[in-house]
């Protein structure tokens, strides 16, 4: 495979993950405008929200089953658009209906897409052979902010949902379908032998799986309690002003963004268990800060401290199942994938318990736990037990997918 072609599906891929941060950021971030478009109850948001993760769970696993017979790029290609479509869906609609519908397409179109996109960006790592894995989440981040912002755009102005969304996707689905006709995955080489050692060749095994299976879904509880639980934070604890309490947020994003810009060439320096470990101190630390400051800006501090902490373990997980189960990575990072929507799905109503039944500082307790518990399992991100072959690796490179 020619260093070109490699090029251009490295840079086609990141189009792709900067277009699901800007698709997935309009849609959280414009759930109160939904729920008052669609007239859906208090009592019955929760589960419409808690149905789009279980749905993108379901496709996920279907994913599993497909890529055994068509590439997932195939499948990235076609579950693009059908976000796409999904999301402007929700913005055209009227009855709660409509929205159930539109809600349900966009949870299983989104678990293929993203197990997909991660399926690729690790073949693409083995096929580089250093660390690019952490780029594709930065587009992402970056995604991310440009989708937040439109969406603050549109409720400053008062626009409707499908005003909203219909430029977005009339710019960026024809983007991402042409841009899919430069994907490309590395070789899906025969490593049996090497990874035999760990049953990692052929199938995948769970309970070799399941360390990864914690780190991914610890990560996911922390990033959720900060994407639902920030702005009341630092408001009715630490008593900022609303204005104010928009922005921890946004810091988080940025430093998000930051943290996985630099994170590749941090990987490549000491490697992918000492980054590993750092982001889940760092992360950690953060969420200390914000459960002890006393004002806004300390507790600022602190999600600063989170955005650049958990940016990191997120893209590594992923590719230590590709490595670890190199022989079989699509099934690993499929199955994996689910508990990116486990972590969803239990951290805002986690925090949310214990907050009211104790307190909100005591509830950033719990994440902080489970983020450092991230250390006993950092040697399953090591390197060192499945190479991939010479053919794909480069000199004074370190093997990290």
């Amino acid at each position: 495979m020619t260093d070109a072609r490699l090029r251009h599906g490295r840079a086609s891929l990141a189009l792709s993950f900067f277009v699901q941060g800007v698709t997935f950021a309009l849609l959280v971030t414009r759930i109160p405008a939904i729920q008052d478009r669609y007239g859906i109850s208090d009592g019955l948001l929760p589960v419409f929200l808690a149905a789009v993760p279980v749905l993108a769970g379901v496709g996920s696993v279907v994913t599993e089953k497909v890529v055994a017979r068509v590439r997932p790029r195939v499948v990235l290609r076609w579950a693009q658009p059908v976000v796409l479509l999904a999301l402007l869906g929700v913005g055209a609609g009227s009855q709660v209906w409509e929205a159930a519908l539109a809600l349900g397409v966009f949870g299983l179109s989104v678990g293929a897409l993203d197990a997909s996109m991660n399926m690729m960006g690790v073949s693409l790592q083995r096929a580089y052979g250093r660390s690019i894995m952490l780029g594709f989440h930065a587009a992402y981040s970056l995604g991310g902010i440009a989708g937040a912002s439109m969406a603050w755009a549109g409720a400053h102005w008062d626009l409707s949902l499908l005003v909203s969304y219909l430029p977005v996707v009339v710019v960026l689905l024809p983007v991402a379908f042409v841009g899919s006709r430069w994907y490309v995955e590395g070789k899906q080489e025969d490593e049996r032998e090497k990874g035999a050692a760990r049953g990692a060749a052929g199938s995948v095994s769970f309970k070799l799986l399941m360390p990864l299976c914690l780190v991914m879904c610890f990560a996911y509880i922390g990033d959720s309690t900060v994407s639902n639980w920030s702005a009341k934070y630092l408001q009715d604890v630490l008593g900022s002003s609303e204005q104010l309490s928009t922005v921890p947020y946004n810091v988080y994003m940025v430093t998000t963004l930051l943290g996985r810009a630099v994170g590749d060439f941090g990987v490549r320096r000491f490697g992918a268990v000492a980054v590993v470990r750092s982001g889940s101190v760092l992360a950690a630390a953060g969420f200390g800060v914000v459960a002890v400051a006393g004002g806004a800006w300390v507790g600022m501090l602190g999600f600063t401290m989170l955005g650049l902490g958990l940016c990191v373990i997120v893209p590594q997980t992923f590719a230590a199942a590709g490595r670890m189960f190199p022989g079989a990575s699509d099934t690993a990072i499929a199955r994996l994938n689910i508990f990116n929507y486990v972590g969803f799905l239990v951290g805002s109503p986690l925090v949310g318990a214990l907050g009211d039944a104790w307190s909100y500082r005591g509830a950033m307790l719990v994440p902080m736990v489970l983020v450092l518990a991230t250390l006993v399992y950092a040697k399953s991100f090591g390197a060192e037990p499945a190479r991939y072959g010479g053919g794909h690796e480069r000199p004074r490179t370190v093997d990290v997918g």
